[in-house]
């Protein structure tokens, strides 16, 4: 690495330039623009979030994780902005919700406004946590109007979709009708829906759909395709401010010849998902992807094919692997980095990362094998601070950014 690019990147921060007057993000071609500048994104999962503020003695995390994040110089948080059926449910069942999970909501979105961190928020699961699909699909089938009891009737079952779009518009209007962020808000709080299903798949495409009017071998990812057509085109027509996507695992489909290079295993194939196909919908602004160690992906198909911007929407590395040691977390984090840097420098589409996932203290509970407390770690907490710091001497220091970049960024002797 040249000694003259080693400057550049840890140069004085009154060397960077300074970004302000920020309101919406946008998106370009195959990259973010915030205020006219480029904006490449440095984040991080605390799913957590809001179901910590619906509680009194569990409030503080959420300052505490925010203040964190704005102290390393991230600028997104990814996070659940769902909560179907069961303790601290959001909406308790279809089109009733819960005002005290709402206004524990709008606590997060004040605190992270508060911080100057922007959100990307989720707002189904393809996984049964937090109810998810599975919780609609349930609805329905107790209502006695669900047409099949199969999680995989979510994508497809009228009612289960009515559902569905009552709640996502619902959504788009308390949120965008709320004080906490009118339009514009100067602080380009960035909405992405992503998740119109957080990875979502469809066991259907593996054999027989489960509706039997339709009993037939599948050999597309179209039903997947449709479900994501008609959701997106639905959020578009309520909400045209905020960039959507859908939180693919980046997996191909049976007819992409990238599947058995790319794909973690032959049944990634057969999930009903398809990543190009399914970012390539036109009321879809950006793509997401997952990145573990079992999965590759390159992003040069987004430049290629999509032209739209790619997020690293999770990666992460599991305290479960065989020997595992803290340096391979390490490691694995800076393989992620230097690929977003290195499309920064190019102006390419690999838009941003979000480790997964960020906790405060006493927090065991809400642990899994890749959750980590990055200060607890001095050389993991230095390894995400000089990536922020990278990132912005390309493309400068947001406004929310300045003061803790002045620390994170000395000058190099």
């Amino acid at each position: 690495m040249p000694g003259i690019y080693l400057h550049v990147v840890w140069g004085f921060l009154g060397q960077l330039q300074q970004r302000t007057g920020v309101e919406f993000c946008s998106e370009e071609w195959d990259s973010f623009t915030l205020d006219g500048g480029m904006f490449y994104i440095n984040g991080w999962n605390s799913y957590w979030l809001m179901d910590h503020a619906a509680d009194e003695y569990t409030r503080p995390r959420v300052r505490e994780m925010l203040q964190a994040g704005a102290k390393m110089g991230l600028t997104v948080c990814r996070t659940w902005a769902f909560n179907d059926g069961g303790y601290n449910a959001l909406q308790i069942s279809p089109g009733r919700y819960d005002e005290r999970v709402f206004k524990a909501l709008d606590h997060v979105i004040a605190e992270a406004r508060q911080q100057g961190i922007r959100l990307l928020l989720c707002i189904v699961n393809n996984l049964k946590a937090y109810g998810g699909k599975t919780q609609y699909v349930k609805w329905a089938w107790e209502e006695g109007i669900g047409l099949s009891s199969s999680n995989d009737s979510f994508f497809y079952d009228p009612s289960i979709r009515i559902y569905f779009k009552n709640h996502v518009k619902v959504m788009c209007i308390s949120l965008s009708s709320s004080i906490l962020f009118p339009f514009p808000f100067p602080f380009c709080i960035l909405l992405f829906f992503d998740t119109i299903a957080d990875a979502p798949n469809s066991i259907a495409t593996k054999g027989v759909h489960p509706w039997p009017v339709f009993a037939r071998k599948m050999v597309s990812v179209k039903p997947m395709e449709d479900w994501i057509e008609d959701m997106s085109m639905f959020v578009k027509s309520i909400d045209k401010k905020h960039l959507l996507t859908v939180g693919l695992e980046g997996f191909y489909g049976p007819k992409s010849p990238k599947k058995s290079t790319v794909n973690p295993g032959d049944w990634a194939a057969d999930l009903g998902s398809d990543f190009i196909r399914n970012s390539q919908i036109s009321t879809i602004d950006f793509a997401s992807v997952h990145i573990y160690p079992d999965h590759c992906f390159s992003y040069e198909d987004c430049d290629a094919e999509l032209k739209k911007p790619v997020m690293f929407t999770e990666f992460g590395l599991s305290n479960l692997n065989k020997d595992f040691e803290p340096s391979q977390r390490d490691q694995f984090y800076k393989v992620i980095y230097d690929i977003i840097y290195k499309s920064a420098k190019r102006k390419k589409s690999g838009a941003g990362s979000f480790v997964w996932q960020f906790l405060v203290g006493g927090m065991e509970e809400y642990n899994d094998d890749f959750g980590i407390i990055p200060w607890d770690r001095p050389l993991t907490y230095q390894l995400i601070t000089k990536h922020s710091c990278k990132l912005a001497a390309v493309q400068g220091v947001l406004p929310s950014q300045k003061d803790h970049l002045k620390e994170l960024c000395p000058r190099t002797r």
